[in-house]
């Protein structure tokens, strides 16, 4: 809470802000009292407004008056109403307990008039009715220096956390959407949940108290909530479905409930990720004169259906199935008379049966893909596909893996049409012309130009 008109008042000055109540803070001193300004409860034990025992706690600076560390609007709503005091932007205030124990020390050494701008409201009205309140805000050097030591010894204890996270390998969690376990560093975890499933929360080594953030996370999950559009589901089939099928396996970048988890909000006081980007974005258009003219792009490659070999084309990849595999993608659509949609339904079946490590052939689990792959090698199961009705259904339209480039690769129909009228081999209908007394009587042909010559 802010008074834009005293940001450039001098520390120890006295302002005057003409008006009303409703012009100024909105509500005078005394009818403060009588405001609502959130839901009420009843105390459920004697004592007043004191901290639970044993909880941290933050204490007023002018009273004994103490609140929780959660609780923070409340010891300023406290300071408004019982102090008539008002501190500036406390969102980039990096340690708020440190911060009110400083100046809570400061103000029984000095007076308050030495360090905040005096607001008098209600100036009009005759001097019983005015009143003064106090605004602390970085104007005054000693508050500004104080705001930047924190955020100093902030991301010092932040990056301290970090270097102990990236460096820990007792890390135990996991996977939210298949529920498979990880031991060792916490980037296991992380590169296989984007890799396998495509949620990508970011570089591991960008991410700070990486276990509060996964439990964040999983709350979410448990509570049946989207974690992009934050909208509730009556069961968890329908969330998973809800978030695949609209590419919501990803976080919501304007919940402000993340930014604490990433370390580019703690490098400059006051900023954001998001200013800090545009910060990056606005120092490459300042120098048009660089050269890309060297920029090379790369090519996205297709992933082999049954290992992790890539191919920039579908003919190698082809190549390296039948090598490899004996699987002849190429020649089951042609044996089949594939389409491109159920190309890709016979993909995305293929895929989904690897990921969930189950033979497609015999239809037995094991425990990991390498002896998946051991086994349909060995038993000549990579070609042996179920029947048609298996593979061909409408569930499997939705990609297993959201960045299957494979996919993008498939032949349509179009293109086989081409090939097939480059052949001779496509088939014409001949017009029936067994009534073609009525058929000269019904053409449109004639219709057409009965209304041309209606018109001339």
């Amino acid at each position: 809470m802010a008074a834009p008109e005293t940001q450039g008042a001098a520390a120890g000055g006295e302002e005057d802000c003409e008006g009303n109540h409703s012009e100024a803070w909105g509500v005078s001193y005394e009818d403060s009292k009588d405001c609502i300004l959130e839901p009420l409860s009843l105390p459920e034990s004697p004592g007043g407004t004191t901290a639970l025992e044993g909880s941290p706690s933050v204490p007023c600076i002018f009273c004994e008056e103490h609140f929780p560390m959660d609780e923070q609007d409340k010891l300023l709503k406290h300071m408004i109403i019982e102090h008539k005091m008002v501190i500036a932007d406390v969102k980039l205030v990096a340690d708020f307990q440190r911060y009110i124990l400083y100046w809570r020390k400061r103000f029984t050494e000095q007076p308050i008039t030495d360090f905040c701008s005096v607001i008098r409201i209600n100036s009009t009205a005759p001097l019983e009715e005015q009143d003064n309140y106090f605004l602390l805000c970085d104007v005054l050097p000693e508050d500004r220096l104080l705001r930047e030591e924190l955020q100093k010894q902030r991301l010092k204890e932040i990056l301290e956390q970090q270097q102990q996270e990236r460096n820990d390998n007792s890390f135990h969690g996991i996977c939210m959407f298949c529920n498979e376990e990880f031991f060792g560093n916490r980037s296991v975890l992380l590169n296989h949940m984007a890799r396998e499933h495509a949620f990508n929360i970011g570089l591991p080594d960008n991410i700070v108290n990486c276990n509060d953030f996964l439990c964040t996370l999983q709350k979410k999950l448990d509570n049946l909530q989207c974690l992009y559009c934050e909208k509730t589901f009556r069961d968890k089939n329908t969330l998973k479905d809800h978030m695949r099928k609209k590419q919501h396996r990803r976080i919501n970048p304007k919940n402000r409930e993340y930014d604490q988890f990433y370390v580019i909000n703690y490098l400059e006081l006051g900023k954001s990720w998001e200013e800090v980007q545009l910060e990056d974005d606005r120092d490459l258009l300042d120098h048009p004169e660089d050269d890309w003219s060297d920029w090379e792009e790369r090519p996205d490659s297709a992933v082999c259906l049954f290992c992790e070999k890539q191919a920039e084309t579908i003919e190698k990849l082809c190549v390296h199935m039948e090598d490899a595999h004996e699987f002849d993608l190429l020649r089951i659509k042609s044996e089949l008379g594939l389409n491109f949609y159920q190309q890709v339904k016979l993909v995305n079946f293929i895929r989904r049966q690897i990921h969930q490590c189950r033979c497609y052939g015999c239809h037995v689990k094991f425990k990991s893909k390498a002896e998946l792959r051991t086994h349909m090698e060995e038993a000549k199961h990579t070609s042996l596909l179920p029947a048609r009705k298996t593979w061909d259904q409408p569930e499997y339209y939705f990609p297993t893996y959201e960045n299957d480039t494979l996919l993008c690769t498939l032949s349509d129909s179009e293109s086989d049409l081409t090939a097939q009228e480059q052949n001779g081999n496509i088939t014409v209908i001949s017009e029936d012309t067994s009534k073609l007394h009525a058929l000269k009587r019904s053409s449109i042909l004639n219709q057409l130009l009965l209304q041309e010559g209606l018109k001339n």
